[in-house]
């Protein structure tokens, strides 16, 4: 467990972003909250790029997807369905460019 604590508490984060944040929006807000949801996942990503070492990190974006997955039938309805490709896409964006990160600073710290 000790070995996944960063890996844990960003997807807890990621969590709570789809499942608890939906809760603040009103009815008129939803196409902000897409864009608060997708800016929230790419950082969370990037951030975990950024610091895991893990192998893990690779099925994140895959993680985050299916964490959305859920939230549709009950915050949304059957058309943000599509929008769990975003979230993987988005995931896969942000984890390559952290990893992207972490390699030249690695490089530059040698």
């Amino acid at each position: 467990m000790k070995k996944y604590r960063k890996e844990l508490v960003i997807t807890a984060i990621q969590a709570v972003m789809f499942y608890l944040f939906p809760l603040t929006a009103g009815p008129t807000d939803m196409m902000g909250l897409v864009v608060v949801l997708l800016f929230s996942s790419f950082l969370l990503s990037l951030l975990l790029g950024a610091l895991s070492r893990t192998p893990f990190k690779y099925a994140y974006p895959l993680l985050v997807c299916a964490l959305f997955l859920p939230t549709v039938p009950i915050h949304y309805n059957a058309t943000a369905l599509s929008h769990a490709l975003w979230y993987l896409a988005d995931g896969y964006m942000g984890l390559g460019l952290g990893c992207v990160f972490r390699a030249v600073y690695e490089k530059r710290r040698d």
